[in-house]
């Protein structure tokens, strides 16, 4: 029987917990805000199940940093009835938007790791005509990030070792990585500044060449061989969706050389994703633990 001061005696009294003061205290939750703008992945490349996949993976992970996110796909060329066109996401979008917030009716975040002009182009001419008030985000890269999962997808092949801390001996391990992109000279020289990082994690020489560009692999990976490397590898600095079908392969076999998985849904992708978002929408990426895409 408890009294007016308390539960009676001898019953367990839950007080609350006292927050964690200085520097190593744990983050508080961030939930994203009321009305922010939801965000609109843009997915760039020939609309398929697997592009959706990877798609919806990567935002799973950007929910999973910020719950209660708005967060769509829009793919940017001509979808089937079951693929969402980016266009009519917009337009969804636009519609539910408040007309007095005058925040954008959306953030358009191309699912892009570097500028790949064409596509980039592509995506930007989508939501301009859309005239739906929506802001479109710059690429992901580069960014440290990126070349972290580039090392990943190259240990996971057995072409890197895993950890450069503890210099693990892979016997298959390349000497010298042609790090692959598509989109043009920019985004070629934005896949080398990756490339840089990349270079610096695993203490080999690394060089970009556009996919896309006849010869270009091959040429490379003849420079990579004449400056003495002897065993090469293809690293994609490329998600996935954007690839052309069978692009990749082929130029592995033209350049002799084996290849990496494209990024996918590698949880940095997420997390970029989210990071351009929040900066975009006017958010703290570092309250929910985000680090900001370096420009």
């Amino acid at each position: 029987m408890s009294s007016s001061t308390g539960p009676a005696s001898g019953l367990p009294v839950r007080m609350p917990r006292p927050r964690q003061s200085g520097r190593h205290r744990r983050p508080e939750p961030v939930s994203a805000p009321e009305g922010a703008p939801p965000l609109v992945l843009a997915v760039p490349g020939v609309p398929s199940a697997a592009s959706l996949s990877v798609a919806e993976e990567v935002l799973s992970i950007a929910r999973s940093e910020l719950p209660g996110l708005d967060a769509r796909i829009g793919f940017a060329e001509k979808a089937e009835e079951e693929l969402p066109a980016l266009e009519t996401v917009l337009a969804g979008a636009d519609a539910a938007a408040s007309e007095e917030s005058g925040a954008p009716s959306a953030i358009v975040v191309p699912l892009l790791a570097g500028p790949d002009s064409a596509q980039l182009r592509g995506i930007r001419q989508t939501v301009l005509s859309s005239g739906s008030g929506a802001e479109l985000t710059d690429v992901l890269g580069p960014h440290p990030l990126l070349a972290e999962a580039v090392h990943v997808r190259l240990s996971e092949a057995g072409l890197a070792r895993a950890d450069r801390a503890r210099l693990f001996t892979v016997a298959t391990a390349a000497d010298g990585i042609v790090l692959t992109t598509v989109g043009g000279e920019e985004a070629v020289q934005t896949a080398g500044i990756t490339g840089m990082l990349l270079s610096a994690r695993l203490a080999v020489p690394v060089l970009a060449a556009a996919l896309d560009e006849d010869g270009a692999v091959a040429a490379t990976a003849e420079r990579l061989l004449e400056a003495g490397s002897r065993q090469l590898a293809l690293a994609p600095c490329l998600i996935g969706p954007e690839i052309p079908e069978g692009l990749l392969e082929s130029a592995s076999k033209e350049a002799g050389c084996p290849a990496a998985e494209p990024l996918g849904a590698y949880p940095a992708i997420g997390k970029l994703v989210l990071s351009t978002y929040m900066t975009a929408a006017g958010l703290d990426p570092q309250r929910s633990g985000q680090q900001s895409p370096a420009r």
